[in-house]
């Protein structure tokens, strides 16, 4: 998939006018890109959509405009958009109760790292997590991590010719798995890679 240049954004004020409009667009794409894995586990799978959408959002947070300002939002945002051979993942850890998500992100420490995909005659593969920065510490990993799980050649052909893909977590606290994924995030996940 292609990054977004400056070119690819709208400007904040046809931002404002399209805004509803493009959140509905993005929110209906977004339905057969998340999975719970489990019951406080979600996994985002990102592309250049959700990863505008999310750009777009920033920029109208923060209200910038200027060109240095939206440079900086997409040499953070773009490293998200898959590019062809793997799978970008925003990881999720839910637990609304803010004591039982305390207790729970310390147990949970590393949970990124054993978090895995599986296509169906071929051997998982597990996450390459947090490549920008470190989200854990001594006394526990963070609630939200980075994903990326690459996949190899013969694993693509495989998909395409029908192959069932699985997902799932191996921690020693946490063990879920989905098996197979619903056919429309199997699809909207084929439609990634090149």
């Amino acid at each position: 998939m292609q990054k977004l240049t400056p070119a690819d954004l709208m400007s904040l004020e046809r931002y404002a006018r399209e805004r509803e409009a493009f959140r509905a667009r993005v929110l209906e794409h977004k339905r057969h890109r998340r999975l719970a894995v489990g019951p406080n586990l979600t996994w985002c799978f990102e592309d250049r959509l959700t990863i505008q959408y999310q750009i777009q959002e920033m920029l109208r947070a923060e209200r910038i405009f200027e060109p240095e300002g939206i440079a900086e939002e997409l040499a953070a945002y773009n490293p998200l958009i898959p590019d062809g051979a793997n799978w970008k993942v925003t990881l999720l850890i839910e637990f609304p109760d803010v004591a039982e998500r305390q207790r729970q992100l310390a147990q949970l420490k590393g949970i990124e790292r054993r978090c895995w995909v599986e296509v169906r005659g071929h051997a998982a593969v597990y996450a390459i997590a947090d490549e920008d920065l470190e989200r854990e510490n001594e006394e526990k990993t963070s609630a939200v991590h980075f994903l990326r799980f690459d996949l190899a050649p013969d694993m693509t052909a495989a998909l395409r010719a029908g192959a069932p893909l699985a997902a799932g977590v191996d921690h020693e606290h946490y063990r879920h798995w989905v098996n197979p994924l619903p056919e429309a995030v199997r699809a909207a996940l084929l439609a990634d890679l090149a």
